[in-house]
């Protein structure tokens, strides 16, 4: 979380920490926000099934129920969801409108934990956070076992709006191991909303914002690294 609130100070928001607890015990209102994002790392770690414990939160406790569903349903808001955070927002899809056709994370192919250096390429869609971005192919940072997209019984993935994909060296499109860590079918890896507000992912590109967080770059790179441009579509998306 910390990486990701320094992204999001970088583009020119001020990030503010907020504990499930805080929103429980009505220390916080949502209201109060433009911008939810669900962290990846550790979050709900201690509670199997993590993104799905993080969800039950939300879902079987009135005030914070109604909080995120009054977020998700203002049209001036957007909101992410990174590793953990994007398993707990597909859990949310009675509260999101416009996910209907999100699919469940599950256990990882390889029943391992994946941390890697993947390439992606970000496809057209609707999501605010991806604008200006399509057709882009760059390596992003990878770290979850539960990272595979299941749409058996969650809906139409001729339906889903897909954001982004795994692909192999060549650019293309690729569910062979290792380079589509998680074995989701098509390379899925993250979706968007019908009106591209909310956003949901398993990679990591607040841990790619930086050019010396790269592996390798070019010599001419400055010391922003490209995922920096969703952060700041974000902010230019708030105004």
């Amino acid at each position: 979380q910390i990486e990701m609130a320094a992204a999001f100070d970088h583009a020119g928001f001020t990030a503010v920490d907020v504990h499930m607890s805080d929103i429980l015990e009505g220390r916080i209102d949502l209201a109060e926000f433009k911008g939810l994002v669900a962290c990846g790392g550790f979050s709900y770690g201690d509670v199997l099934g993590a993104g799905r414990g993080w969800a039950s939160t939300v879902l079987h406790n009135d005030k914070a129920r109604q909080q995120f569903s009054d977020f998700f349903n203002r049209k001036d808001t957007f909101a992410l969801g990174v590793c953990n955070g994007c398993q707990m927002l597909s859990q949310l899809k009675e509260l999101i409108p416009g996910s209907e056709h999100w699919p469940r994370f599950e256990r990882n192919v390889s029943e391992q934990f994946e941390a890697r250096f993947s390439l992606v390429e970000i496809v057209e869609s609707a999501s605010i956070l991806l604008q200006g971005m399509t057709g882009s192919v760059m390596p992003i940072a990878v770290a979850h076992g539960e990272g595979r997209a299941d749409f058996s019984n969650t809906g139409s993935q001729a339906d889903a709006l897909v954001a982004m994909r795994f692909v192999d060296n060549n650019g293309d499109v690729t569910e062979h191991y290792p380079q589509n860590p998680n074995g989701s079918s098509e390379g899925i890896t993250a979706l968007t909303t019908t009106d591209g507000r909310v956003t949901i992912m398993m990679p990591h590109p607040e841990r790619v914002t930086r050019t010396v967080q790269h592996s390798w770059h070019p010599d001419d790179w400055g010391k922003d690294g490209p995922w920096l441009r969703l952060f700041h579509n974000a902010r230019k998306w708030v105004g």
